[in-house]
């Protein structure tokens, strides 16, 4: 998972990037970047680490130009080199920088057909480079002096036709403008705004989340469709066209449940609201399976993300809600860890429990999801070093039984702790006196809304295994798993990067901040 963020302004956009890849921190912790365009020059800083730490005042200072785009990453496909952080860029055709949100199903795929017929080299494992290098030979093929709206439309046309799986792009292309767009089934969000300068001028920003938006004074315009594409020219005018035969909404529910900020508007519907209804629908169902004699004395959250959740929650049934740890906000997502023992050991420095709300208590913990199941057990036994007499826990989300191909981090079926196992297995092994999960059909509905008709489906492959680019089987998950374990990830850390660090380096007019 990644967040990304474009901007086509009237004035030098350094200090916009910045603030807007801040909002979206929540989206990538492992690396981040910004590269702007100034008098047909493109100036890049990316590395590795959080954005506070990759952009110093000497960086900031060197992103000149009205234009630019940026990137934070947490990596699920290729490596964790500062090498493979985004943008990219390639030189031809015009100059073409790309940062992308998601995964290509068929990179493996694409990357040989770019070798062998297109002619085209690739400097790193990852998928964000074939996007970008499809994109790059296609526009070439109706290039002319000037990049036109229906070249480029033309050119996602054929993205389209060529990549399959879940992107939300944004493209720069050097001296001429701003490109963004989705896959055809929007699995992953993208959305822009507008808003005029004190001159009347209009300046446009494309991001991952709305948040990203509002917070730098943007007019959110609408999300853009899947398939659709839009293009502001170096005029600042705008031009947006639906580039896939056959398109709908299909978005990834698991950006409701966890990825996207409770503030976030995504494809017209609240994320603070989706997760208040999955409080109460979950509260239903304890009702229903639990009785009303649940002995619950309390209900605590595990912050973040699931505090929405469990607050509607604790209302429906009518128990008292209490804050019951307190974070620690400097260290990451534990479920973006690369290892085991590395997410273990966070939790204990991530979380720090409140006695009082404990002691001789039956407890019900609430989180948005159980995946590994290792923070479950340690918050678990944390409960219990505090006094409390019972501990149940609630997931606002369903079992997660499958992998993820679309961008998010839980790609090997064996690490997933849900993977053939049932609620009392689960239960056992995380050590809970009581567990229970949201109904797949109840999440639905809980993101789903009748002022938003056109969303009706989604993407829950995570938890049916249906996977709704109709292009995964049992060999591409095989060899996912063995590509993308925590054993995998282990050994690929273990070898020395030889690539050459972008960051680092000045290539072909790309200078480092």
């Amino acid at each position: 998972m990644c967040g990304v963020v474009g901007i086509a302004g009237k004035s030098p956009v350094n200090q916009m990037l910045f603030d807007a890849l801040t909002m979206l921190q929540h989206r990538g912790q492992d690396a981040a970047g910004i590269v702007t365009c100034h008098e047909g020059r493109l100036f890049l800083r990316k590395d590795n680490g959080m954005v506070r730490d990759v952009f110093h005042t000497r960086h900031m200072r060197a992103l000149l130009g009205n234009y630019g785009i940026g990137h934070v990453r947490y990596p699920t496909a290729g490596s964790s080199s500062s090498a493979e952080a985004q943008p990219f860029y390639v030189n031809s055709p015009y100059g073409i920088t790309l940062a992308h949100n998601g995964n290509l199903t068929n990179a493996a795929d694409i990357h040989d057909d770019l070798f062998k017929t297109d002619l085209r080299h690739m400097n790193t494992d990852s998928d964000s480079e074939v996007l970008l290098n499809v994109f790059a030979h296609e526009l070439q093929k109706c290039a002319t002096l000037a990049p036109q709206p229906e070249h480029i439309f033309h050119t996602v046309k054929r993205v389209h036709e060529r990549c399959k799986g879940a992107y939300a792009v944004v493209a720069m292309i050097t001296g001429h403008g701003l490109v963004g767009f989705r896959d055809p089934n929007g699995i992953r969000p993208l959305i822009y705004g507008s808003r005029l300068t004190e001159s009347g001028q209009t300046e446009y920003i494309i991001a991952s989340e709305s948040v990203a938006i509002t917070a730098l004074g943007f007019k959110v315009e609408r999300d853009i469709a899947p398939g659709e594409a839009i293009y502001i020219n170096d005029a600042g005018e705008l031009f947006s066209h639906q580039c896939a035969d056959d398109s709908r909404y299909r978005p990834c529910i698991f950006e409701y449940v966890y990825f996207a900020r409770p503030d976030a508007i995504i494809d017209g519907i609240s994320v603070y609201k989706a997760r208040l209804k999955m409080g109460e629908k979950l509260a239903h169902k304890i009702l229903r399976e639990w009785g009303e004699q649940h002995d619950i004395d309390v209900v605590i959250p595990i912050p973040d993300t699931s505090r929405t959740s469990a607050l509607e929650l604790a209302n429906t049934l009518g128990i008292k809600f209490r804050e019951g740890f307190m974070k620690n906000r400097y260290i990451g997502r534990t479920f973006i860890m690369p290892g085991q023992q590395q997410r273990k050991k966070s939790v204990r420095q991530k979380l720090n429990p409140v006695e009082l709300e404990f002691k001789g208590k039956n407890v019900l913990l609430v989180d948005d999801s159980i995946v590994r199941g290792t923070t479950c057990n340690e918050i678990i036994q944390m409960a219990r070093d505090s006094g409390a007499k019972n501990v149940f826990f609630a997931s606002a989300a369903p079992m997660v039984k499958y992998p993820n191909v679309y961008g998010i981090d839980m790609p090997a079926k064996a690490e997933l702790i849900a993977s053939g196992r049932s609620v009392d297995e689960i239960r056992e092994i995380i050590e809970a006196d009581r567990l229970i999960f949201q109904d797949i059909a109840d999440l639905k509905d809980a993101v789903r809304t009748s002022k938003v008709p056109t969303v009706n489906e989604f993407d829950c492959s995570v938890f049916d295994g249906i996977y709704v680019t109709g292009d995964i089987d049992i060999g591409y998950l095989d060899r996912l798993e063995k590509s993308r374990s925590d054993l995998a990830k282990k050994q690929k850390d273990g070898y020395i990067d030889v690539n050459i660090d972008a960051a680092s380096v000045d290539l072909s007019g790309i200078k480092e901040g």
